[in-house]
């Protein structure tokens, strides 16, 4: 179909199924939402390669064809097999997808962790029948008890008495350190829940990480040691997160390898925002670790499988 200037786009917001991305036409005009897995695709319905899908014209005529994945490793989760490129939802709250032998998943349900105010002191998640995902209610207390638990948060005398709208003034900041990466190598997620934010509730914050390449070439261990350092690359590059590029090239320092069946993992971190530019011509920013001293230990992670990993290892926290 041949394109038609000025361009003319639905006045709906695009709502795409959970997990799907916005892509443009093929006129550069308008987001549509991208074709997945084995669906009918064409110039003005591009699959997602994002998840390394493409269009295989191959197959079908009228200028048509289907959505392929590239050749890659398939996933065994409880005992099925999973292709390359193929979504799949294990529960109702999470929607996965395979991507050459890793799982990525994106919740369904909104994880959110509410915390007590003065008007709901006793917040609750309950699990309705007819729903797959829980929801907070507020139950009523008595009021000495409510207001207590509602103000442990909060401090008791602040210097001014602050407005009601300005309730982050008279709240007490709290911040778990982040997590381990998701992987092993490559680009994973961090996370850490905090409440630093201008409702006071907490939150779940995540961030890109990459403890080091999947093609890491490490250097050779030194006599008499166990142990390589925590190398830094000699040359910059650009990280790379869901088919776009960042804009700005870095020289990250990763972590290394032992020879005494230690893991390497990354101890104390920083976190930057980096900015990434899609084939699109999209641009985004996501925040990221960046390593500044690794350490070995035995408490080895069994494998990057998110339902199975029993690796529960945590990092100092960010050191400007």
């Amino acid at each position: 179909q041949a394109c038609t200037l000025p361009c003319q786009c639905p006045s709906q917001p695009l709502q795409c199924p959970a997990g799907t991305s916005h892509m443009w036409d093929a006129c550069g005009c308008c987001k549509v939402c991208a074709q997945q897995l084995g669906e009918l695709c064409s110039l003005h319905r591009p699959c997602d390669h994002h998840k390394g899908l493409y269009c295989d014209f191959s197959k079908t005529h009228r200028g048509s064809g289907i959505c392929l994945a590239h050749e890659g490793a398939t996933c065994d989760l409880l005992g099925k097999i999973y292709l390359n490129g193929e979504s799949f939802q294990p529960t109702c709250k999470l929607q996965c997808i395979c991507m050459d032998g890793a799982i990525g998943c994106i919740p369904l349900c909104s994880d959110d962790l509410r915390l007590p105010s003065p008007e709901c002191p006793n917040p609750r998640r309950v699990k309705f029948h007819s729903k797959c995902c829980e929801e907070w209610v507020c139950e009523e207390g008595s009021e000495d008890n409510g207001f207590g638990t509602a103000m442990a948060v909060f401090r008791d005398n602040p210097a001014q008495k602050p407005e009601l709208n300005k309730r982050q003034e008279n709240c007490l900041v709290q911040i778990t350190e982040w997590s381990t990466c998701s992987r092993s190598c490559g680009m994973g997620i961090s996370t850490r829940v905090t409440n630093n934010n201008p409702q006071c509730r907490l939150e779940k914050e995540t961030r890109l990480c990459m403890v080091r390449p999947c093609d890491f070439s490490m250097e050779k261990i030194k006599k008499g040691k166990k142990c390589v350092r925590t190398p830094k690359q000699r040359q910059s590059l650009h990280f790379e997160f869901s088919g776009c590029t960042s804009t700005h090239s870095y020289r990250p320092r990763f972590c290394g390898s032992c020879s005494d069946g230690r893991c390497c993992t990354p101890f104390l971190s920083s976190t930057m925002d980096v900015e990434f530019r899609c084939p699109e011509g999209d641009f985004f920013q996501r925040k990221m670790m960046f390593i500044k001293m690794c350490s070995c230990h035995y408490d080895c992670p069994r494998d990057n499988d998110i339902f199975l990993a029993t690796y529960h290892r945590r990092m100092i926290g960010d050191h400007v």
